[in-house]
């Protein structure tokens, strides 16, 4: 409910595009009102060809997921076709028109493509329609913006939402922040302010230019970069703010890591929700930022015992438990420092670090397969579970149909 009324306000707050209109207009055959537009074999290729930008279902009538997923779309669709430059919905029965399907290579539902000019690209983003409503509004978002004002900048950085972590350039170079803007567009907002007063100074912390300033709205972390802006020191620091200080695992965040090449400092708690956990997780983010080479992340045994059970943690260790991992299959001890005690625990993570950076470590190899193996095992579970409940089905219906048989008659016999 709270998301559906954000939805609204925000739809509300966007200004309207005179290409959204509640009737066709000339001889367009589609409806341009923000809903959901069924398509055909018919009309599919009328409509790649009618809007500059399009997000096609191709789902299946009996699909699960395809059930779960299309109210999202009926949520997102008015949203996104208000927009000063319209994202319109559509879907087709890939099922029914496997001549479409096969076209566009689809082999599972649902599967969404976003047709930009008619050019069809894999939607791999988030499903839920807040989110999909920001991720698809940075595709037809300029690489770089422009603000020329302190207003811009306000309205900019509320209209970016909270899902993406934003970058504001303060007297940078516009072809600068262009290279890093293209490279990291699906994963961040870029703006650059080219009028600002010293009221924006105070508000984004910074007292000197140039400097770049990042905001993570979703973990309420800000940062600013003074340079050097040559080199990879720029790159460095725009790839290691992708991430929040501190990196909750869960399996959506585990796939953002898979992309990493930095060392994971993982933290293995109780539960996450505790409020001892929470007063760690603050003094590992003091350390996240004085060591932004490693990756520091926090998980509950409460929150998911299977994944911490592979570090040997589980509820009857003692924890937290703190160590480093390659995010693959290997993970290493500190020795005399893999127990966290509840006294001066920021001394005894700096005491872990050195101990780490002095190679005083014991190596150990994870239970269970690699990473990229465990997120695929997320995936293949449903799948295998998926089978199961379809072999289940089979055998019901084998066995039902071979006692109806019993039960009938066979040609040339006669029942009492």
């Amino acid at each position: 409910m709270a998301n559906s009324l954000a939805l609204v306000l925000l739809w509300i707050s966007i200004p309207f595009s005179p290409s959204f209109s509640l009737a066709t207009t000339g001889d367009d055959q589609f409806r341009r009102d923000g809903s959901v537009i069924e398509l055909s074999s018919s009309n599919f290729d009328a409509a790649i060809s009618s809007f500059d930008f399009l997000l096609v279902d191709f789902y299946a009538p009996w699909c699960g997921h395809c059930k779960r997923l299309a109210p999202e779309l009926d949520v997102a669709a008015p949203v996104l076709a208000g927009l000063n430059k319209p994202i319109f919905i559509a879907k087709v029965d890939a099922d029914k028109y496997s001549k479409i399907a096969s076209k566009y290579e689809i082999d599972g539902f649902p599967t969404l493509k976003f047709f930009i000019h008619g050019v069809p690209i894999e939607y791999t983003g988030p499903r839920k329609a807040e989110v999909l409503v920001q991720y698809l509004k940075k595709f037809v978002a300029p690489d770089v913006s422009h603000l020329e004002s302190d207003t811009a900048i306000q309205d900019f950085v509320d209209s970016a939402g909270k899902n993406f972590p934003i970058f504001l350039g303060f007297g940078l170079d516009e072809s600068l922040m262009a290279v890093f803007a293209s490279k990291y567009k699906k994963k961040a907002w870029f703006a650059v302010a080219k009028d600002f007063s010293e009221d924006m100074m105070v508000v984004y912390d910074f007292d000197k230019v140039p400097a770049l300033v990042l905001i993570n709205p979703k973990y309420g972390e800000r940062s600013v970069f003074y340079g050097p802006f040559e080199g990879d020191f720029l790159d460095d620091f725009i790839k290691q703010s992708l991430l929040p200080l501190t990196v909750p695992i869960n399996p959506d965040t585990l796939k953002l890591l898979k992309e990493e090449d930095r060392k994971i400092v993982l933290t293995i708690v109780q539960d996450e929700t505790h409020e001892n956990s929470a007063q760690l997780i603050r003094v590992l983010r003091s350390a996240a930022n004085a060591n932004r080479d490693l990756i520091f992340s926090f998980v509950g045994v409460h929150q998911w015992e299977e994944f911490a059970d592979r570090f040997d943690a589980t509820k009857s260790v003692h924890l937290p438990k703190i160590l480093v991992w390659d995010g693959n299959e290997e993970y290493e001890l500190v020795a005399g420092s893999e127990k966290l005690k509840e006294e001066d625990r920021g001394s005894q993570i700096s005491r872990f670090l050195e101990g780490y950076r002095q190679g005083n470590t014991i190596k150990k190899k994870l239970k269970g397969p690699s990473l990229i193996g465990f997120i695929n095992s997320l995936i293949s579970l449903k799948s295998i579970y998926l089978v199961v409940f379809i072999v289940a089905i089979l055998m019901f219906v084998q066995q039902f149909g071979g006692q109806s048989g019993e039960n009938q008659p066979v040609r040339g016999e006669h029942l009492d």
